[in-house]
């Protein structure tokens, strides 16, 4: 591995470090549900993956008149 024959300035250096940042994450929506998901994964609300479901969720988001009747009994 080659070394370098004469020293770098500090400010060289740091210009192209300068450069890497962190980019935000990729996100797309489900198709069942609408609710942003990372592409490649499953989602986390309804447990569907490229339309199927993969995951069973047991408490799916129910309607406030469902919850409610829930709560009563």
């Amino acid at each position: 591995m080659g070394l370098p024959s004469k020293r770098l300035a500090k400010t060289r250096g740091r210009k192209r470090r300068g450069a890497i940042r962190l980019a935000g994450k990729t996100v797309s929506l489900c198709i069942k549900c609408k609710k942003p998901v990372q592409p490649h994964h499953a989602c986390k609300f309804c447990g569907t993956y490229k339309g199927r479901e993969v995951i069973k969720i047991k408490f799916k988001h129910l309607k406030k008149k469902e919850k409610e009747a829930k709560v009563k009994k």
